[in-house]
C-alpha cells in the first residue's frame, strides 16, 4: 500500500480523535442516549454525523465552500444551532418524569431518531461548520494531488476515530446502567440536558458577538 495514502490516513484519523475527545454537544448527546438506548446508541448517532459529513465533503470537494463561509450565513447557522441544542436539552428534561433506566428502545423507529439526530446535533453545533470551512478544507485540499483514493482515506481516518472513540463511550455507559441507580440515571440526564442547553446559550450569544 502507498505510504503517502497511509499518512493521510493516520493523520486524518490522529486530528478528528483529538476533536472527539473534547467535550462538546455529541458526547453529551451519546451520553444521555447511551443511558436510555445502550450501545446502539453512540454507533448509529456517528453514522447520522458521518452522513452529515459526506454531504460536507462533496460540497468542499466541488468548491462550494465560499457559499457557506459568509458571516450572513455562520451567523444563521449559530442561531438554528442555538435553538435546536435548547429544544435538545428542554426536551431531555421535559421527559424525565417518564423516562426509566429499564426503558429499551431496540425498534427501527427510534434507531431512524437517533440517526437523525446524529444530523441535526452535528449541524446545531457552529464550530463544526467552522471545523470544516477551515481546518478540514486545509487537509482536503493537502490532499487533492492523491486523487479519489487519498480523498476515501482521509474520510475513512476521520470518521473512524469518531466511530471508535464514541463507540467506547456508548459501550461503556450502556453496560454500566445496570450498576446505576434510578436516582443517578436522571440525575446525569439533568446534567447532559443543561449542558446542552448552555452549549445552545453560549451559541446564540456567540452569533451576536
Amino acid at each position: 500500500m502507498n505510504t503517502n495514502y497511509i499518512s493521510i490516513f493516520l493523520v486524518s484519523f490522529t486530528i478528528a480523535l483529538t476533536g472527539a475527545l473534547a467535550p462538546g454537544p455529541l458526547l453529551t448527546l451519546v451520553i444521555a442516549k447511551s443511558l436510555r438506548q445502550g450501545v446502539k446508541a453512540g454507533p448509529i448517532i456517528i453514522a447520522g454525523h458521518a452522513f452529515l459529513e459526506i454531504i460536507m465533503v462533496s460540497v468542499l470537494v466541488l468548491g462550494l465552500g465560499n457559499i457557506i463561509d459568509s458571516p450572513i450565513i455562520i451567523k444563521t447557522i449559530s442561531i438554528a444551532g442555538a435553538l435546536i441544542l435548547l429544544c435538545f436539552g428542554i426536551r431531555i428534561l421535559y421527559s424525565l418524569s417518564n423516562v426509566s433506566i429499564d426503558v429499551s428502545a431496540d425498534d427501527y423507529g427510534s434507531s431512524a431518531m437517533l440517526f437523525f439526530q446524529g444530523i441535526t446535533i452535528s449541524i446545531a453545533n457552529p464550530y463544526w461548520v467552522i471545523w470544516w470551512l477551515t481546518l478540514g478544507l486545509g487537509l482536503l485540499l493537502s490532499v487533492r494531488d492523491s486523487g479519489i483514493k487519498g480523498l476515501l482515506f482521509f474520510f475513512t481516518g476521520h470518521i473512524l476515530a469518531d466511530l471508535l472513540w464514541y463507540s467506547f463511550v456508548s459501550y461503556s455507559i450502556g453496560k454500566s446502567k445496570r450498576f446505576i441507580s434510578q436516582h443517578i440515571y436522571r440525575t446525569i440526564l439533568v446534567v447532559c440536558a443543561l449542558a446542552i442547553i448552555l452549549f445552545g446559550v453560549y451559541f446564540g450569544i456567540s452569533a451576536f458577538i
